[in-house]
């Protein structure tokens, strides 16, 4: 069987790298990849967003089977363009991407089929929104409607703040065209938590949870970013909480989708925060976390291309999904200055530690192959390091400890990922 992944991140690594352990696939190629990628998989010259060159090289490759790793394609609808040439891929279709698409979108949606989630306003005209915030409650949580990589959530304390907000996503465009319409919710507070599942269109099937850390700095401070962090399981996803997910979220957002005909085929990740009145949702995405498929892939025990088909071909129900009982941890290795401005091109060595290894993983997102054979920096997140552990304390140590084994300048991370485990 021969794969495509389309991606170039952390995620698609974490993809590569369990399609690979996959009996059924003897080729796994990935468009566009970076260095880490190319170690697993041939890495195809061609960007993302390229629709047609890329359902074009599927063709003339005779792939078997496509994954779409990224959300901007998926959202833009490459699954679509796939489908009408008869080719078989893994990922939600334009009209049901718009779960993670558009943040009014799916604001509504859960509105309407009472799905618990955040009291919330949408607006398309700044001047309307300042107004309504003059007798809104503070904090406050302006997000922008689009795609921004992640980061066009603010959380604004004062008045002040919020207006300031306004100006930077509608009107200065910061995250460009996802800021032409802006959601302005309720603040919440509580624990976070992942939860990534395969769906079908209309079977749903969990997989580990996991909690990501989107600060730049430790403590929980600076800018928000892709995602520094993660540990999976989350120790507060309990029994109860599960139970209660699984009867008033999960279940009914596959089912509101269908029944607005907008079938989904794929991966949710339901961002849930547990608040003091139950779980509520804070964002969909519509593909695997990142980077929280570091943690949550390498401890699934089945066949990853098993799963994927069973989705394709609405067989999802028959699939008995499990995972490891134990826990991971990623610690992302970072350029510093990363999220606002960061160098590239620094020579990355010490990845030589982790061959032999079991249960210690590195990741690369932001790398790339240079012309004299060099891995070296191509963007802000650079490595995730991946380890297990029999619990949270031991993947944590062990993930820390591999931190060190990778060398690179400007090297940055946050040294309390995890650090919540000590709470529960």
């Amino acid at each position: 069987m021969k794969v495509l992944i389309v991606g170039s991140g952390g995620r698609e690594h974490a993809i590569a790298m369990s399609v690979a352990k996959s009996s059924r696939v003897e080729k796994i190629y990935c468009a566009p990849g970076n260095g880490g990628i190319g170690q697993v998989a041939e890495c195809v010259p061609i960007g993302a967003m390229e629709f047609e060159k890329l359902a074009d090289f599927a063709e003339e490759h005779n792939i078997d089977f496509t994954i779409i790793g990224m959300d901007d394609p998926l959202v833009g609808g490459v699954v679509d363009v796939f489908e009408a040439r008869g080719l078989k891929v893994f990922g939600p279709r334009k009209n049901a991407a718009i779960l993670e698409g558009s943040k009014a979108f799916s604001k509504d949606l859960m509105k309407k089929y009472h799905i618990p989630t955040a009291a919330y306003e949408v607006f398309d005209d700044a001047k309307k929104a300042l107004e309504y915030l003059e007798s809104a409650k503070m904090p406050i949580v302006l997000k922008a409607d689009g795609l921004a990589l992640g980061k066009g959530v603010l959380i604004c304390n004062t008045l002040e703040e919020a207006k300031a907000g306004v100006k930077e996503i509608m009107e200065d465009k910061k995250f460009g065209d996802a800021g032409k319409h802006m959601v302005v919710e309720e603040f919440m507070t509580g624990r976070e938590v992942s939860v990534l599942s395969f769906v079908d269109g209309k079977t749903i099937k969990i997989m580990s949870s996991a909690q990501d850390h989107k600060r730049a700095g430790d403590g929980d401070t600076g800018l928000n970013t892709g995602g520094m962090g993660t540990f999976s399981p989350s120790p507060f996803y309990t029994k109860e909480v599960d139970a209660f997910c699984k009867e008033h979220i999960y279940q009914k957002t596959v089912d509101a989708m269908a029944a607005e005909g907008r079938p989904f085929c794929g991966v949710i990740f339901f961002g849930l925060m547990l608040t003091e009145e139950g779980p509520k949702v804070l964002e969909y995405n519509a593909r695997f976390g990142d980077p929280e498929a570091q943690v949550v892939l390498p401890r699934m025990k089945n066949d990853m291309i098993d799963v994927m088909e069973a989705c394709v071909e609405g067989t999802l129900d028959t699939v008995d999904l499990q995972f490891e009982d134990n826990a991971a941890v990623c610690v992302v290795l970072a350029s510093q200055g990363y999220p606002v401005s960061y160098e590239k091109g620094k020579k990355i060595t010490g990845e030589e530690n982790f061959k032999g290894k079991e249960g210690y993983y590195c990741f690369h997102a932001g790398t790339k192959q240079n012309e004299a054979g060099e891995i070296v920096t191509n963007g802000g997140r650079v490595l995730g390091i991946t380890a297990k552990g029999a619990d949270l304390k031991e993947a944590r140590k062990n993930a820390y400890n591999a931190t060190e084994w990778i060398s690179f300048e400007n090297k940055y991370m946050r040294h309390d990922i995890g650090k919540a485990i000590d709470e529960a």
